[in-house]
């Protein structure tokens, strides 16, 4: 699999070792609800994840959770509450809302405020080797010190020390070298070698994806705004720390705007996750999110959500029609051909740069191709299963899942379909109308075939 990294600036070769591929993503700052923007870098990755396992590999992925910050701080002093229990709060939200989204769960999703053993030690061994050193205010990385400075970005100093997030103090070396311990004695605040504090925000994730992944790895990714300062302090502290390359290939993915604005709250245009949930449902926000390639930027509007809906309606459809087929022989033989011809097109366009977008119109002509067949009655039962095992490995990897109704709603619609059918064999098609409206009103659609009916539970959106 080939991807596009950021540090090379070319498509290079995912080079798993011993058939593993070990992978950070920086994960999100809880003090607040995770908006759509989130939700596109989450899925980005999480089909990664999904599209790396059915090749095969294992696959080791850490997304953290950073849990102490000057926003946490100041959301608690304004409600009047701890800093943890503001974390806490934005962290079980994490995971209803992304749990809603049907994205895997991490392998670990480690927290910043159970890691600052190892930060301070890793902030030890920097001073140690030169590379930190101790001001009136805390512990400062010495940029200059690491000749590699600004590879990921490819900015020359002049500009990085013009756009570095960088806080003011008059005791530091140089502009540009940033915070890796802060003295504070507000809670939370821990006991280190130098004075209480907290941590830099920049350590914590090299302390994390050390610990967890090893001195280099294969994959480090999150949204592009991380690629300044975020990703090059960590790329500055980790490989001064172990004189190694820190992670191999660097994945980032575009930003969503509103209505082609950037999303803020000064303009009031955050969408959270709860909020485009209820509006368009979990997996024609998947579909939304994998329209365009990953690190193009991808506008938040009606019109590519509603497409995305339609998209969905027909992979629903094809769907219940494959698990509803009768009968048996038909065109057994070109079926499987078509399956086995998608999923080469559906791998070709995921191996060269995770191109969802054309992954996804290779998927939608196999599920075309099936929907015109049972249109036709031509679908059978063994045509079915020989589809079944393509279009299920295909809506595993894009993480789609089609809303099946409990066993009891289950027979309800059963009974109420079975009362359809009996109303209409009778002519008494008023009646069986008033049926059809009645299941719609449950988001339960009907499609008519010779002798039977299928029925399609549709997800709800607004």
């Amino acid at each position: 699999m080939k991807l596009y990294n950021t540090l090379t600036r070319q498509i290079d070769e995912l080079q798993p070792q011993d058939s593993t591929v070990r992978i950070y993503v920086c994960g999100v700052t809880v003090y607040d609800n995770s908006h759509i923007g989130h939700a596109r870098t989450v899925i980005v990755f999480d089909v990664l994840r999904r599209y790396l396992m059915s090749k095969g590999y294992k696959v080791v992925f850490v997304q953290n959770f950073t849990d102490v910050d000057d926003k946490i701080i100041n959301r608690a002093k304004a409600e009047g509450k701890k800093a943890e229990e503001i974390s806490k709060k934005y962290i079980d939200s994490y995971f209803r809302d992304f749990g809603g989204l049907n994205v895997l769960p991490a392998d670990y999703h480690p927290k910043a405020t159970e890691h600052i053993d190892e930060m301070i030690q890793l902030i030890k061994g920097l001073i140690d080797k030169g590379h930190a050193y101790l001001t009136l205010n805390g512990v400062y990385f010495r940029v200059k010190s690491f000749p590699g400075y600004g590879k990921l970005s490819r900015k020359p100093v002049e500009e990085l020390e013009s756009g570095a997030r960088i806080e003011v103090d008059q005791s530091k070396e140089d502009p540009l070298d940033f915070a890796l311990w802060k003295f504070s004695f507000e809670d939370p605040a821990w006991n280190s070698p130098w004075g209480k504090g907290r941590p830099g925000w920049h350590i914590e994730c090299s302390a994390m994806s050390l610990k967890y992944l090893g001195d280099t790895f294969e994959l480090h990714g999150g949204g592009h705004d991380l690629v300044f300062p975020h990703h090059e302090n960590e790329i500055a502290q980790s490989e001064s720390y172990t004189g190694k390359q820190f992670a191999k290939v660097w994945m980032h993915s575009g930003m969503v705007t509103i209505n082609s604005q950037k999303m803020s709250k000064s303009l009031g245009n955050i969408v959270t996750i709860e909020q485009a949930l209820k509006s368009w449902g979990m997996n024609s926000l998947r579909l939304y999110c994998l329209s365009v390639h990953y690190a193009k930027p991808l506008d938040y509007t009606d019109d590519l959500l509603k497409e995305s809906v339609q998209r969905w309606r027909q992979i629903e459809t094809c769907a219940y029609e494959l698990r509803s087929a009768s009968g048996s022989g038909g065109e057994v033989d070109s079926i499987r051909k078509t399956c086995d011809e998608s999923l080469k097109a559906f791998g070709a366009a995921m191996d060269e740069d995770m191109n969802t977008s054309l992954a996804l119109t290779e998927f939608l002509k196999l599920v075309t191709r099936i929907n015109q067949y049972a249109a036709s009655d031509k679908l059978t039962k063994d045509m079915a299963d020989a589809a079944l095992p393509a279009f299920d490995k295909i809506m595993d990897i894009l993480g789609l899942r089609v809303i099946e109704p409990d066993d009891g709603e289950r027979q309800e619609i059963e009974g109420l379909v079975a009362d359809r059918n009996r109303l209409r064999a009778e002519k008494k098609f008023k009646e069986a109308d008033e049926l059809r409206k009645k299941l719609l009103d449950r988001s339960v659609e009907l499609m008519d075939h010779k002798g039977r009916t299928v029925w399609v539970k549709r997800e709800r959106t607004a």
